[in-house]
C-alpha cells in the first residue's frame, strides 16, 4: 500500500479518536453515590459529596439540638400551680355544678381561714334545701329568726340551704346579693328564679347529688315551721329499701278546666284522679333516686304543671318505696309534728308565732313514751 495512504488512515483515526473524546466528554454523566463511585468519576468529586452529606448531617443534628433546648426552656417556665390554686379546683368542682353553687362553702374557699369542708363531696345525713323565691326576704327572715340553723353546716347532720334561682334584674340581684354576703347560707340553681317548679326541682336534685353525699335529699317549702331534730330522727331510722320517697303522701281529682285553680294542661295523661304522692311542703328521696334524678338529662323526664305531681311522676317510674308520714304536714304543732303549715296569707308572721309557742320549739324531739320504746 503506498505510504501516503498509510498516513491517511492513521490521521483521520486521530480525528475519529479526539472527536469521541469530545463527544464522551459533551455527554451527561450518570450520578454515582459516594459508597458506590464510578470508576471513571474523579476522586476529588466523590470527597466533595461525602462533605455535603457530612454537613449537611451536621446542620441536621444542630437543629434537633436548638429545638430540644427551646422546648427545655418552654418547660422550665411552666410553673405547677401552688397547693393553694390547685386546692381551690378541687374545692370549685365540690362546691359548683355548672351554673348552680353554694354560696357557704365558696365563702370558705375564698376565706383566709379556709374550711376544710370547702372541699370534696362531703359525707351528710341529708341536704335540706329550702325552696324560696329572690323576693322572698322577709320569709327568710322569720325562718332565721325561728327554726333554720345559723349555721348551715353540721346541724343534726344536715345540710341547710334555701334554694333560689338568679334573675337578668340587676337591682333585684344586688339585693340578693347582699342577703348572701351576710348569710352564705344560699344554694344558687342553674335555673332563672321565674322557672317552672318542677325544672327548678330537677336542677336543685342535680346540684345537690353533684356536691354531697347524703342519705337524703330534702325539699322544704319556705313557709313551713320545721323541727330538724325531728327530720333528722326520721331519715336516719333503718330502712330495708334502699330507694325511698318519704312525704305526706296524697291524692286528688286532676282539674281539667283552665278556668279553675290546679288546672292541669296534661291532665288527658292522667285521668280523673291523681296517683299518690308527697305534698310539695316537705318530702325526702333517697341517695339513689337523688342519683338517678340528677343522670337524668333535662329533656327526658315528664313535666306537669305542679311540682308535686311531677316528682310523684318520676317515683313512678322507680321502683322506690312511697312512705306516708303524716307528721311532716300537720297543721298545728304536736309532740311528734315534723313541719307544720298554716294556710296563710303572712306564713312569715305564723312561722313566728308557732316558734314562741313551748310545744312548737321546745318540747323533746321524741315524746317520752317513743324513748322508752326505743
Amino acid at each position: 500500500m503506498p505510504l501516503h495512504h498509510h498516513r491517511h488512515h492513521h490521521a483521520a483515526a486521530a480525528s475519529i479518536a479526539v472527536a469521541v473524546a469530545d463527544d464522551d466528554e459533551a455527554k451527561p454523566r450518570r450520578p454515582y453515590s459516594s459508597t458506590f463511585a464510578s470508576p471513571r468519576a474523579p476522586i476529588s468529586s466523590s470527597s466533595a459529596s461525602t462533605h455535603r452529606l457530612l454537613l449537611l448531617f451536621s446542620l441536621t443534628c444542630l437543629l434537633i439540638a436548638a429545638a430540644s433546648l427551646a422546648f427545655a426552656f418552654s418547660a422550665s417556665r411552666r410553673r405547677p400551680p401552688p397547693p393553694s390554686a390547685a386546692g381551690a379546683e378541687t374545692a370549685a368542682v365540690a362546691f359548683r355544678c355548672g351554673r348552680a353553687e353554694d354560696t357557704l362553702r365558696a365563702f370558705l374557699a375564698s376565706s383566709p381561714r379556709r374550711n376544710e369542708s370547702a372541699a370534696g363531696r362531703e359525707k351528710v345525713l341529708a341536704v335540706v334545701g329550702v325552696h324560696t323565691e329572690i323576693g322572698s326576704a322577709a320569709r327568710r327572715a322569720a325562718l332565721r329568726a325561728t327554726w333554720f340553723p345559723p349555721n348551715p353546716e353540721g346541724i343534726f347532720g344536715t345540710w341547710n340551704w334555701f334554694v333560689v334561682g338568679r334573675t337578668k334584674d340587676k337591682e333585684k340581684m344586688a339585693d340578693l346579693q347582699k342577703e348572701v354576703d351576710m348569710y352564705h347560707d344560699f344554694l344558687f340553681i342553674d335555673a332563672e328564679d321565674d322557672t317552672k317548679p318542677p325544672q327548678k326541682m330537677l336542677a336543685y336534685f342535680k346540684a345537690a347529688y353533684d356536691m354531697f353525699e347524703a342519705d337524703f335529699y330534702v325539699k322544704a317549702d319556705d313557709a313551713i315551721y320545721l323541727r330538724p331534730d325531728r327530720l333528722a330522727a326520721l331519715l336516719a331510722k333503718d330502712r330495708l329499701h334502699h330507694r325511698t320517697y318519704i312525704g305526706c303522701m296524697k291524692k286528688g281529682p286532676v282539674v281539667n278546666d283552665p278556668n279553675l285553680k290546679w288546672y292541669e294542661s296534661s291532665w288527658e295523661l292522667l285521668g280523673n284522679e291523681y296517683f299518690s304522692h308527697a305534698s310539695g311542703l316537705l318530702y325526702a328521696v333517697s341517695s339513689e333516686v337523688a342519683g338517678s334524678l340528677a343522670a337524668a338529662k333535662n329533656d327526658s323526664l315528664r313535666m306537669f304543671d305542679y311540682e308535686d305531681v311531677t316528682v310523684g311522676s318520676w317515683m313512678l317510674a322507680m321502683n322506690v318505696k312511697h312512705e306516708d308520714n303524716r307528721a311532716m304536714c300537720d297543721s298545728t304543732c304536736t309532740p311528734t309534728s315534723i313541719a307544720v303549715w298554716d294556710n296563710s296569707c303572712n306564713p312569715a308572721e305564723i312561722v313566728k308565732q308557732l316558734h314562741n309557742t313551748t310545744l312548737c320549739s321546745k318540747s323533746p324531739t321524741l315524746p317520752p313514751e317513743v324513748e322508752e320504746d326505743e
